[in-house]
């Protein structure tokens, strides 16, 4: 496992939240493999093609996801509508974007459309061979995490 394919996608999540929405994520300790979270959860998904290839996906509770969408939106979204999805699929995307730009590959890596997974009891899963850790997070809007996956071609 390379710190150099996950440190971007850390430090892209530190840099859009705290830039975007005023939120101070603190990271707590990184997991091989991903727990089985209970309760509701809406996961932000982005694809990620070139030399390395893999999946970014941003986890949250409900609750984390509509006091981040109104921080983006400067909205109270009560409940989950497609006004938050798309926040959410948003801050996924700005998460691997800025990720992208930390990496210095010729041609540059290529992001795929942000897809959203909403429900309870599922589980990501990739294929054999990959790497894939997650990073757990607090902040003052509520917990959540990020699962990044790769595969260096």
């Amino acid at each position: 496992m390379d710190v150099k394919y996950i440190n971007p996608f850390i430090e892209a999540v530190d840099s859009v939240f705290t830039t975007m929405l005023s939120v101070e994520p603190k990271r707590a300790q990184i997991r091989v493999g991903a727990t089985q979270p209970a309760g509701q959860l809406l996961t932000s998904l982005v694809g990620i093609s070139g030399q390395v290839s893999g999946v970014v996906a941003l986890r949250f509770p409900p609750t984390t996801a509509l006091k981040l969408a109104g921080r983006l939106l400067g909205s109270e979204p009560t409940e989950v509508n497609e006004e938050v999805i798309d926040a959410i699929s948003e801050l996924a995307n700005m998460v691997a974007g800025n990720a992208k730009a930390k990496f210095n590959h010729d041609p540059p890596l290529q992001l795929g459309m942000p897809t959203v997974v909403e429900g309870t009891g599922y589980r990501l899963k990739y294929p054999s061979g990959s790497i894939w850790l997650e990073v757990p997070f607090t902040s003052e809007a509520g917990d959540f995490s990020m699962e990044v996956t790769y595969n260096p071609e």
